[in-house]
């Protein structure tokens, strides 16, 4: 999953004149999706009909569609061209709530469990990391994982031989070469890379569990006009978590091949993922006391590297808005929103 925050001034300015056109009501919808192991459902609600099913229960049409490209996907629903898009909290963050989107969290999915991972040429620890460049998505949520990393050792990114804005589609060759000496990735890219003689994982996402959260997000103003859309989405996707809680072995395997391994690869991959198969459960990371802490966290680290929205004055400037009421950052600029409504109508069986 490309999880990064790079966004260009046309972008940036299309998201501010954008989408109110998306606020009415309507019949017909489109989602993004990327390549990561917590959205390979998405792409297998598409394919199986399940989606379709449920979009025709709610007298609706639901397109998913695949975006090779993350940063693409977020950035075109920022323009106006989805109505929802798979995405971390912290990318949503910055580019489409830091815009002016206002935008909702409808399903909480997961949080990296140690999908991501910052990893070493040989042996060390992460101050083996002074001195050396390291490959990353420059203000990406692995750019994140390192300072957190760095910062649990007293090492901060000065201290390192430079940050190298790398493309996850380059990342598996780069390492490969004798100039790359560190990496911070995700899977399945941390899977392959780790199968390399003297790869050697010095720090991942289980160290900080629950802050990398990976949501399908959707347009606030479009949820509220249409609520079929939130209904029928939220009902498809705990269809197919019940199946893969089960074990079915038939989407499981679709899902591994779309993401480029086979069923043991992805499964490996799910052991890292802290998958909310129960509604309940999302619902309960959602409205718990640790998540305002996390969003803070994520703010400030925005903040610091000039990412939190254009002209931001300060790590409050987007205001996020809690299932309690409750809003960290400014409540006057709340364009981040956690709404555990259609998860809860799942979790009690009303959809």
């Amino acid at each position: 999953m490309l999880k990064s925050t790079i966004l260009s001034a046309t972008i940036l300015a299309a998201a501010l004149g954008a989408p109110a056109a998306m606020a009415e009501e309507k019949t017909e919808f489109k989602v993004a999706w990327s390549i990561y192991v917590g959205w390979m459902p998405w792409g297998y609600l598409e394919t199986s009909g399940i989606m379709d099913k449920w979009a025709e229960k709610y007298g609706i049409d639901v397109e998913i569609v695949q975006i090779n490209d993350y940063i693409e996907s977020i950035n075109q629903y920022t323009a106006g061209a989805f109505d929802g898009v798979s995405a971390t909290n912290m990318d949503t963050l910055s580019i489409p709530a830091g815009g002016g989107v206002d935008t909702t969290a409808l399903i909480v999915g997961d949080y990296s469990n140690g999908n991501d991972a910052v990893i070493l040429k040989g042996e060390g620890d992460l101050m083996s990391l002074k001195g050396k460049p390291v490959n990353l998505v420059e203000l990406s949520v692995s750019h994140y994982l390192l300072a957190r990393g760095l910062d649990s050792v007293g090492l901060s990114e000065a201290d390192l031989g430079g940050v190298i804005n790398t493309s996850d589609a380059d990342m598996i060759a780069a390492f490969a070469t004798d100039d790359v000496e560190a990496v911070v990735t995700w899977n399945p890219l941390v899977s392959t890379i780790m199968e390399e003689p003297g790869a050697n994982k010095l720090f991942d996402s289980s160290d900080i569990p629950g802050e990398i959260i990976d949501i399908m997000f959707v347009n606030t103003e479009t949820l509220a006009d249409n609520p079929a859309f939130g209904k029928a989405l939220t009902g498809a996707w705990y269809e197919l978590m019940a199946l893969m809680a089960a074990g079915d072995e038939e989407a499981l395997t679709a899902m591994a091949e779309e993401s480029g391994t086979d069923l043991a690869g992805y499964k490996s991959q799910l052991a890292s993922t802290e998958m909310f198969y129960d509604p309940a459960d999302a619902v309960a990371f959602t409205e718990s006391a640790e998540l305002p802490k996390t969003m803070v966290n994520v703010a400030e680290f925005l903040f610091d590297k000039g990412i939190l929205g254009e002209g931001a004055p300060s790590a409050d400037f987007v205001g996020v808005a809690y299932p309690d009421g409750s809003t960290t950052g400014d409540a006057n600029n709340a364009t981040f929103r956690y709404d555990t409504t259609y998860m809860k109508m799942a979790a009690d069986g009303s959809l």
